[in-house]
């Protein structure tokens, strides 16, 4: 597990997927297997747990427990678990923080509120009072296109305050108020969007939490190693190198498509949960064809 306080959850870590049965039920032993794959051989020093890549929307609290305990268990000793707890309801995010922490987690991932398009007053209140709930690091994660609100630069100079509050995952795309905030806080910034990998740590992001670090997680190391080193020049390779699988991966919803490949692969990842569908035949032969250019063979 990392212990550099600049990068407190590591430098690749991936929104893990939930494995499950062919019947929709959760697959414990699969999230085992696949967290152990991911860190054995795809170069992950951390694992995020239920964010939306792990469906967290369908998933009651009591099987983010079971597979949170179990991930735990399995990859717990060398590698930094994450558990996504945010939800739209502030009561209920600081009750799946205060579970999570009594599990043994290593740290949190706190969501904007969705759907209820809170105030940045409000947003505050929320990712403060989550962080007063526990004693654990906090990453919360800014992404519009699924909250609509952004976390403003002001309203994360703020947050920066909180001595638990210690990461952004970032899923914006303003490279702006990246930048601005970076400049006036200590907060370690975390690539939330494949696609915008390399700008964010050109601007001084200290790694990525992925969606396609469950196929190409090494790369990923390089691309990290690449900036952190001062060579552009490789790091703009291995990106381009990169940007098949970003596009394949992200052609339709991100958690479609890695459980497609991963079932491909052999690897476990079972069905999606409605409201989601399964990835069709066509998606499927289109994204071999992606992957296969960024060097991704299924």
């Amino acid at each position: 597990m990392t212990t550099d306080p600049a990068r407190p959850f590591g430098r690749v870590l991936t929104a893990m997927v939930t494995p499950l049965a062919e019947d929709g039920t959760i697959h414990l032993a699969g999230a085992q297997e696949l967290a152990s794959h991911l860190v054995d051989r795809q170069a992950h020093d951390g694992l995020v747990v239920f964010g939306t890549t792990g469906e967290s929307p369908t998933t009651s609290d009591g099987e983010q427990h079971a597979v949170l305990e179990a991930v735990l268990d399995a990859v717990g000793d060398r590698a930094t678990v994450v558990a996504g707890v945010g939800t739209n309801d502030t009561a209920h995010s600081i009750e799946k923080a205060q579970s999570a922490a009594r599990l043994g987690v290593h740290g949190l991932m706190v969501v904007t509120p969705y759907y209820n398009k809170p105030p940045q007053a409000g947003l505050l209140r929320h990712f403060t009072a989550v962080a007063d709930s526990t004693d654990l690091p906090v990453m919360l994660y800014d992404i519009p296109p699924r909250s609509v609100v952004p976390i403003e630069v002001e309203t994360l100079v703020r947050a920066a305050e909180h001595p638990n509050i210690v990461a952004v995952k970032d899923a914006k795309g303003d490279l702006g108020a990246v930048a601005w905030t970076l400049a006036r806080t200590d907060l370690a910034y975390y690539s939330g969007e494949d696609m915008l990998n390399l700008p964010l740590l050109a601007l001084g992001a200290v790694g990525v939490v992925s969606v396609v670090g469950h196929l190409v997680g090494p790369r990923l190391a390089e691309l990290v190693a690449a900036v952190e080193s001062g060579d552009l020049v490789k790091a703009r390779a291995v990106n381009e190198s990169l940007l098949p699988v970003y596009t394949g991966v992200f052609r339709t919803q991100g958690t479609i498509m890695i459980k497609a490949a991963l079932r491909e692969l052999g690897l476990p990842a079972g069905p999606v949960r409605p409201p989601l569908v399964d990835a069709t035949h066509e998606q499927l032969e289109q994204l071999r064809m992606d992957l296969a250019a960024g060097g991704v063979t299924l």
